[in-house]
């Protein structure tokens, strides 16, 4: 009952917006309705002063949407627009109005510290809004945000969680997702150049309002003591953003690991965007980092689909660790998020150039989709739960990631080092299960020549805060190495890199010891230099792994050569 009647209260508040003063995260807002013309306009504070005259509010409910012009945008590509779009939004929020850009024109968004929230349905249409960061008072200032009216609370009663727990002792207004961290222990500790002490412990998972886990987005940590915990309701309607053709002008800041957020960031779950388009120019010789134009984090049931990105020029930097570092900077940013599909979704830039960094970074997710796209990389950094990429084409940085559940590729093709690469950053862990099928590899032709369908490394020597597994079973059927590419001299395709060079005989002890793969199924293997499939330059750490094949015909020869010794036991 209590949860009820908060649910009640906060569902309530958020529609209650009369006319007065409104204080929130996003800075004061004064709305009034006075006879005098509709009007936007700051006070020396900064501070949005809306009047929305009677006659057109009840112009705006009776049309049953509401216009950014309405609010005084012009749409001349020079006037900063950025208060009537927050504006618009605002009322339409107020009133439960969708809203829509005016068609074909340009709206410019200059560098002022205003986020226009969205909490209705959107169509920007074939609106262009040009974002200009070139001078911007605020780098982590959202252009939008995608959030509910629906609050987080704090539930009462958990002190402690088990992994794959399937039912937690509590009864919430709805279904919910919970967001819980340990912060005495500490996960995902870095290393390489960009090392770090780790970050607390974190899982986030839906729970209904019986306290029944989601099992499909399970709890993946033990947790012996809970030092936050929160749960947001999940809207119960899908909210629908539509079109719109953004143009950012990038920063030309310092290039330090300052990142810039100046884009769409979704904090409300079941969100579909569709037909949106982003384009960057004005990249110089350098420049600060950006976090994702789409940026989702703290919300499950979100698709995008038939949207069209841009990959971010890379730009270096002194890492952690003293030495020179190529900055992330993405276009999609993904965290703490579940259930998130990328549907017929495509870049401007040319996945395979190494110029542009990987359009999308992840961090705690579960359940990721790629589904008929074309972009220069996955990317799981901080774990990721299931990941499936299908009818896709990856570019030069291809499938990077680390997590635990099933990772399905099929029918698609993936360029880069690996057909898998397992993050060493992160101790190369995959606790679970690699799952590839019908897919073409091109492996990039590097001066070493070493190509693997898994790759990684792992020293044995660094606590990453976790023990790292290697995929427990890997089936690889009916796919094709295009090595077409590479010198007649190098060695061929192996399944596994050489994770630890210095790993070669039972005199190596690893401090913390690495559990290695125990099954390869191998169907239809076939690779267009005519080279046999090795298991890897460093057979030995393999050894214990048992690999099953079809033994199908390989350009006249058996996929394995009947050599038994290289791919270990059967």
């Amino acid at each position: 009952m209590k949860y009820m009647l908060l649910f009640f209260f906060l569902f309530s508040s958020a529609f209650s917006m009369a006319q007065g003063q409104t204080k929130g995260s996003l800075g004061n807002v004064v709305i009034t309705s006075r006879k005098k013309n509709t009007q936007v306009q700051t006070n020396e504070n900064g501070e949005l002063l809306i009047n929305v005259s009677p006659k057109d509010s009840r112009k705006f409910k009776a049309n049953g949407f509401v216009r950014y012009s309405d609010f005084g945008a012009r749409g001349d590509g020079k006037t900063d627009d950025i208060d009537a779009i927050a504006a618009a939004h605002l009322f339409a929020n107020q009133h439960g109005l969708p809203v829509k850009a005016d068609e074909g024109v340009i709206y410019y968004i200059g560098g002022k510290n205003r986020t226009a929230v969205i909490q209705t349905d959107t169509d920007f249409g074939t609106a262009a809004f040009i974002i200009d960061d070139s001078s911007i008072q605020n780098r982590n200032g959202h252009v939008f945000m995608v959030s509910s009216s629906l609050k987080p609370f704090r539930p009462e009663g958990i002190s402690s969680l088990k992994r794959n727990q399937e039912k937690i002792d509590i009864s919430l207004p709805g279904t919910c997702l919970v967001t819980v961290t340990n912060s005495y222990v500490k996960r995902y500790i870095r290393f390489g150049p960009n090392q770090n002490n780790g970050s607390p412990q974190t899982d986030i998972f839906i729970v209904d309002k019986d306290g029944k886990v989601d099992m499909e987005a399970p709890i993946i940590w033990d947790f012996d003591q809970i030092t936050d915990i929160s749960a947001l309701p999940i809207d119960e309607k899908t909210l629908a953003i539509t079109g719109g053709h953004f143009t950012t002008i990038a920063n030309s800041a310092e290039s330090r690991y300052t990142y810039y957020s100046r884009g769409i960031a979704i904090r409300r779950s079941k969100v579909i965007v569709n037909g949106l388009e982003h384009r960057i120019t004005g990249e110089g010789d350098h420049g600060a980092p950006y976090g994702g134009f789409i940026n989702i984090s703290d919300c499950s049931y979100v698709t995008v689909r038939n949207t069209i990105l841009t990959g971010h020029k890379t730009y270096q930097t002194i890492g952690s660790a003293g030495v020179t570092v190529s900055m992330g900077t993405y276009d999609i940013s993904l965290n703490r998020a579940l259930n998130v599909s990328f549907v017929n979704c495509s870049q401007t830039n040319d996945i395979n150039d190494s110029r542009y960094w990987g359009i999308l970074g992840s961090n705690y997710c579960k359940n990721l989709v790629y589904d008929s796209c074309t972009l220069s990389r996955f990317d799981a950094h901080m774990g990721v739960a299931n990941a499936t990429i299908r009818n896709s084409t990856l570019g030069h940085q291809g499938i990077n990631a680390i997590g635990s559940g099933t990772f399905t590729v099929e029918n698609s093709t993936i360029n880069g080092r690996s057909l898998i690469n397992l993050r060493s950053d992160y101790g190369s862990s995959w606790q679970g299960e690699l799952l590839i099928r019908n897919c073409i590899f091109v492996p990039a032709v590097s001066r070493t020549t070493s190509v693997s369908l898994i790759g990684g490394s792992y020293s044995g020597q660094h606590d990453f805060g976790y023990t790292c597994y290697m995929p427990e079973r890997i089936t690889i059927e009916n796919l094709h190495v295009d090595d077409s590419r590479h010198p007649a001299d190098y060695k061929g395709p192996a399944i596994f890199a050489d994770f630890n060079p210095k790993m070669t005989d039972n005199s190596f002890v690893e401090k913390f010891p690495y559990v290695i793969t125990r099954e390869v199924i191998l169907r239809n293997v076939t690779i267009a230099s005519g080279k046999t499939l090795r298991l890897s330059d460093n057979p030995f750490i393999f050894r214990d792994v048992k690999v099953n094949s079809d033994q199908r015909a390989l350009h006249g020869e058996s996929l394995l050569q009947g050599n038994r010794d290289t791919l270990g036991k059967y």
